[in-house]
């Protein structure tokens, strides 16, 4: 940007011009997350990204606060059965006590599960976007992508068996082809290219023959 400031006029002509020069500062570098001109579920991947995972670990706090409320009950009666009070003061203190070890198991089992569910969602969706990008298009082949290698890496993290890490697989398959499947649907209703059915158009519009090639084609009457 360049500013031009005007000196007072002297006795030998006209008064000269300066010109300052303002150079803006440069780019840091690269964004994380490009722009992209047809976000997943018509949402910026920053956004996606964050109300993601702060579904998915309100989700993991009520399910793991449930779980290990009914966990700590059991364990305290187990704990318990052979000293059953025997008096309505007893039971009075005896619930008291049950209740209070609930609470206390399902606090800290709903924030364990949690965490565990917003970090695996945060890096399904944070890889789901890195295909996308890698790819240079959006559908559920990345979701499935995304959801297949989560699976993968939840098994071996966990040392699961060959069986339980197939049905882990299994399960990640699925809930990427629905899940993708899903946000396709709504792209394609707000217009959001799809790769495989932009792929299927080209290969139609290649194949079809032309209705001016057919009359090219017939012999002159």
């Amino acid at each position: 940007m360049a500013a031009s400031t005007d000196a007072p006029p002297t006795s030998t002509g006209p008064a000269p011009t300066a010109t300052i020069t303002v150079h803006a500062p440069a780019a840091d570098g690269p964004e994380a997350f490009p722009h992209d001109a047809f976000p997943r579920l018509a949402i910026a991947t920053p956004t996606r990204l964050m109300m993601g995972t702060i579904s998915s670990a309100l989700l993991g706090l009520s399910l793991g606060a449930t779980q290990g409320g009914q966990m700590a009950q059991l364990r305290f009666r187990a704990e318990h059965a052979h000293k059953m009070p025997d008096s309505t003061a007893g039971w009075y203190l005896y619930h008291k006590s049950k209740n209070y070890h609930a609470m206390q198991g399902g606090i800290r089992e709903g924030f364990r599960m949690a965490f565990k569910t917003s970090f695996w969602t945060f890096v399904a969706l944070s890889l789901e976007s890195t295909v996308d990008r890698c790819r240079g298009s959006s559908d559920m082949f990345s979701t499935t992508i995304a959801t297949l290698t989560v699976a993968g890496a939840f098994s071996l993290w966990h040392r699961l068996s060959m069986t339980a890490a197939a049905r882990t697989a299994r399960m990640g398959l699925m809930f990427g082809l629905v899940y993708g499947g899903v946000q396709d649907l709504v792209g394609l209703a707000r217009g959001r290219p799809i790769g495989y059915v932009d792929f299927i158009k080209r290969r139609r519009g290649q194949t079809a023959p032309s209705h001016n090639d057919g009359l090219d084609s017939q012999p002159a009457a």
